[in-house]
C-alpha cells in the first residue's frame, strides 16, 4: 500500500512539473490603473491557487478556534465531579 501511494505521488510529480514545463510562456494579468504583472503562466497559476488555499484556510480558522473553545467547555464539564450522571 505505501509502494502505491509514492507511486501516485510520483506520478503527479512528474505531470504537474510536465505542466509547468509546457507553460512557460510569459502572460500579463493586467490589473487596476493600468499596472500589469508579466510573469510565466505556470508562476501566476501557482500564485493564485497558493493565494485561494490562504484565503480558504484563513476562513476557516473562525470555526476551528470556535470548536476548540467548545471542545475545552465541554471537557470542564465533564470532569466536574458530581455532574456525570
Amino acid at each position: 500500500m505505501r509502494v502505491l501511494l509514492w507511486g501516485c505521488r510520483i506520478f503527479i510529480f512528474l505531470f504537474l512539473l510536465a505542466f509547468a514545463l509546457k507553460n512557460s510562456d510569459p502572460v500579463s494579468v493586467r490589473f487596476f490603473f493600468d499596472t500589469a504583472w508579466q510573469a510565466p503562466l505556470i508562476i501566476i497559476v501557482l500564485a493564485f491557487f497558493a493565494g485561494g488555499a490562504a484565503l480558504g484556510a484563513l476562513s476557516l480558522l473562525g470555526t476551528v478556534f470556535g470548536l476548540r473553545r467548545e471542545v475545552s467547555r465541554l471537557r470542564r464539564v465533564a470532569n466536574q465531579p458530581g455532574k456525570n450522571s
